[in-house]
């Protein structure tokens, strides 16, 4: 039945948030990268080096360094932000679960003909399945912060060469404070971000949003 419920809709309504955001981030990273090279290209040309082709710019440590350090800390904040909403509270708020009443996700998984496989097959399958979401924001992020690491790194020692001072190893690089840097300076962001959506639901709506309470509901009351 819900298969032909939504069978009556476009494609695009019924997927719209995701190609939208998908859109956006194509179109947003495209920029980051004519914008990025262009400036790598000019600290270069300042240290009497060669600029270098587009093509080759998406392969070097500046581009690398620079997207995968905010795909980590986006990653971050949601693997958190979904194990954390597990057990912790925040009275009021419509990104929180009730203080004292039985949730819908909190039930035992229910085999039936429609649930996901993983359901059907039980066991350690389900086990792992029932955890699955921030399992897998938690590769990416740490699929991510290698990336930055790897490219931060590369980018270092590009630095490090146009000023004719000795390359270093990545264990060596980990012990200097430009990574480190870089890396809080996108995480503390994501946390501010996520603590104000949080608080910010209390007092504040937009009708017709899932991430808000209803417009007349009491600022007390703790859920959507």
């Amino acid at each position: 039945m819900k298969g032909t419920a939504s069978a009556k809709y476009s494609y695009f309504y019924r997927n719209g948030l995701t190609i939208v955001f998908l859109a956006l981030f194509i179109i947003t990273l495209a920029a980051q990268a004519l914008t990025g090279w262009k400036q790598h290209n000019s600290d270069l040309t300042e240290d009497h080096v060669a600029p270098i082709g587009l093509s080759t710019y998406l392969t070097s440590g500046h581009f690398i360094s620079a997207t995968f350090e905010n795909f980590e800390s986006e990653f971050l904040q949601m693997a958190l932000y979904v194990l954390l909403t597990v057990g912790l509270r925040q009275v009021g708020s419509a990104e929180s679960k009730k203080l004292d009443e039985p949730e819908e996700v909190d039930r035992e998984p229910i085999p039936s003909k429609d649930a996901p496989w993983a359901v059907r097959k039980g066991g350690l399958i389900l086990k792992l399945y029932s955890s699955s979401l921030f399992i897998c924001f938690a590769i990416l992020f740490f699929v991510s912060w290698g990336f930055h690491l790897y490219g931060s790194w590369q980018n270092h020692n590009v630095e490090q060469a146009a000023k004719n001072l000795p390359l270093e190893n990545v264990g060596a690089y980990l012990t200097e404070p430009e990574f480190w840097f870089e890396t809080f300076q996108n995480w503390q962001s994501e946390f501010l971000s996520v603590a104000s959506i949080v608080f910010l639901t209390i007092y504040f709506r937009q009708k017709g949003s899932p991430e808000s309470k209803p417009v007349d509901a009491p600022h007390m009351e703790t859920g959507k």
